[in-house]
């Protein structure tokens, strides 16, 4: 049975967009692993923010180095703050995992958002991933540890989260034809987060 809090994540989103605004850090600790994202990128290009939230501080970084931007996120009051600070830039309310934009991206990315889903949104969300790439397209996304749930809170509401064990993310990610180019476990230099950089395979000429 599906965790109840598991599905009150774009409420709650939605509902403290501006509180998320106030606490969110813009100290930009994830810039070593965005810079990694965009090098394996190129030097420009078209990036799909997956859970953008109200873009800032990460899809600001990359629209300030010139990429073209598509913000996805389920929360309207998040998309509301990011279509106000960035307007030139494309963003789309959406629940990911029903998300089928019949285009390809060079670089997708799913930071602190892809790990709100269940353990099986998860396995299904792969294929969705990959059908959103072209031959070496970049996906980077942040997961949990090891297999099971953790809960954390926000503005005193339980804010769910869940990982696959890395074995499992491994498998899904050849299944699907993602190469695993760097992964680190709570990355001291990132908050703690636990950052998959992955490539789809072929070169993309």
């Amino acid at each position: 049975m599906t965790h109840p809090a598991a599905k009150n994540i774009l409420n709650i989103y939605h509902n403290h967009a501006e509180a998320f605004a106030r606490l969110r850090s813009r100290n930009l600790m994830e810039k070593s692993w965005l810079d990694k994202f965009i090098g394996l990128i190129g030097s420009s290009g078209t990036v799909l923010d997956i859970g953008c939230g109200n873009g800032r501080p990460m899809a600001e970084y990359l629209i300030q180095q010139g990429y073209q931007l598509t913000g996805v996120d389920g929360a309207a009051a998040m998309l509301e703050r990011a279509r106000m600070h960035f307007p030139q830039q494309r963003w789309l309310q959406a629940d990911m995992r029903q998300l089928a934009l019949k285009e390809t991206f060079d670089g997708l990315i799913a930071w602190d958002s892809f790990f709100h889903l269940t353990p099986d949104d998860q396995r299904r969300m792969l294929p969705i991933f990959a059908r959103h790439t072209h031959p070496g397209s970049v996906l980077m996304f942040t997961s949990g540890t090891h297999n099971g749930v953790a809960m954390g809170e926000f503005e005193g509401e339980p804010l769910y989260h869940a990982s696959l064990a890395p074995e499992e993310y491994r498998q899904l990610l050849a299944d699907n034809g993602f190469n695993v180019i760097d992964v680190v476990f709570e990355d001291p230099a990132c908050g703690g987060h636990s950052i998959w950089l992955c490539q789809m395979a072929g070169t993309g000429e």
